[in-house]
């Protein structure tokens, strides 16, 4: 039932209480603490574009709109091209900083009340009556669909609440007129290596410990061997890369010679994943003479001895790649070596019940996005066609 006044909150007040209320949730394991950020950061970008002095109540479907139009050509700060992009859009709206537009608003700071950042829009709707797909949202320079649909989520969930906590009459998103786009499939850095590809990589990251010795670097700059075990177990285990950097050495343990990886996914679940006994050697190297001595319980460090973030993962992978032979390398990021996982362990035929509890999934139809097609399949499916094995003899 909603309360009897309204409370209007800014949307930064709105966003601030959202946010400690989805964090708190973290506490008591109905959400992960990874997902609790992409929560916070996405609510955070909801500031930025619509303006953090707005009150909450205020926004319509149409300023609804605009701010999703907006964040779908907004660069994707995860690659080089779009934080070049974002650097040279804020440089612009820093230029037009002292520009107003209608109601009050700055024009280049927030989407709402006048032009989404960005782009040129009226009354919500982008310039010449083009479809956010037509207008470049989701193209190279802006927002996959895949970060839209999220964002679309994180901000629908803050409205639901706002509307049940009294700080808006009407959910805008019910009125909102842009439509998810269709995910067009996944990027191909985000599929899975090829088992050529997935071998050189680990024939890569097998070398690396080799180089460890070398006294020409100083100790904290001697990387190899963390470099190798963060590789081999994306590779052959397939964690969510959040789960990779959230891992500490206790999370270890051996029993009946068996080396487990005790792994703290999504909603509070753990699994203990056996790990291969090739990465189970590589990562006892790692915890004997490569990991930097420290207070920081975390598995993987920096050269400084802090928990390695997220983003370095993908430098880490990018590094060992580029020692693998050109004819084996492809551009590939730690969820498309989670697909890699998922798709050769089903294609050798291995139980698909274990192959979810090694990804951590809670429902086995979850495994159909994680399989990918793999060259030659189709031929080799026709070649030992099952109505053809037992031909009698012409």
């Amino acid at each position: 039932m909603r309360p009897a006044e309204l409370d209007r909150l800014t949307v930064a007040e709105a966003a601030d209480r959202y946010v400690e209320l989805v964090r708190a949730r973290t506490l008591t394991g109905a959400l992960s603490p990874a997902t609790a950020e992409v929560y916070a950061r996405d609510v955070g970008t909801l500031v930025e574009l619509a303006g953090a002095d707005v009150v909450l109540d205020d926004l319509t479907g149409a300023d609804v709109d605009a701010i999703l139009l907006a964040f779908a050509r907004k660069p994707d700060g995860r690659t080089t091209a779009g934080r070049a992009a974002g650097e040279t859009a804020g440089d612009r709206a820093g230029d037009r900083a002292g520009d107003r537009a209608p109601g009050g608003r700055t024009a280049g700071g927030s989407a709402v009340g006048g032009r989404p950042a960005g782009g040129s829009a009226v009354g919500g709707r982008p310039a010449g009556g083009r479809t956010p797909a037509a207008n470049g949202a989701g193209a190279g320079s802006g927002q996959s669909p895949s970060s839209q649909a999220r964002f679309r989520r994180s901000i629908s969930a803050l409205f639901k609440h706002a509307a049940l906590a009294g700080w808006v009459q009407l959910n805008p998103m019910t009125r909102s007129a842009v439509t998810a786009k269709e995910r067009g499939g996944l990027r191909p850095e985000r599929r899975a290596l090829t088992r050529e590809q997935a071998q050189g990589l680990i024939g890569a990251a097998r070398e690396l410990p080799r180089e460890q010795a070398d006294q020409s670097k100083r100790r904290d700059q001697r990387t190899e061997l963390r470099d190798a075990v963060i590789v081999l177990l994306l590779t052959t285990v397939g964690p969510r890369v959040s789960e990779l950097v959230r891992a500490n050495v206790e999370d270890f343990f051996t029993n009946d010679g068996v080396r487990y990886w005790r792994i703290f996914g999504k909603g509070g679940r753990t699994r203990d994943v056996p790990l291969p006994g090739d990465v189970a050697l590589v990562l006892q190297e790692y915890l004997a003479r490569g990991r930097p001595d420290g207070q920081d319980k975390a598995l993987l460090l920096s050269w400084r001895g802090r928990r390695l973030a997220r983003g370095d993962v993908q430098a880490v992978i990018d590094r060992v790649q580029r020692r693998v032979d050109p004819d084996q390398r492809r551009t590939v990021t730690p969820h498309g070596l989670r697909h890699t996982t998922a798709t050769h362990l089903l294609a050798d035929a291995v139980d698909m019940d274990a192959v979810r509890r090694v990804l951590g999934h809670s429902d086995l139809s979850t495994l159909g996005r994680y399989r990918d097609d793999l060259p030659g399949e189709l031929e080799v499916a026709m070649r030992t066609h099952p109505l053809l094995r037992d031909r009698p003899p012409a």
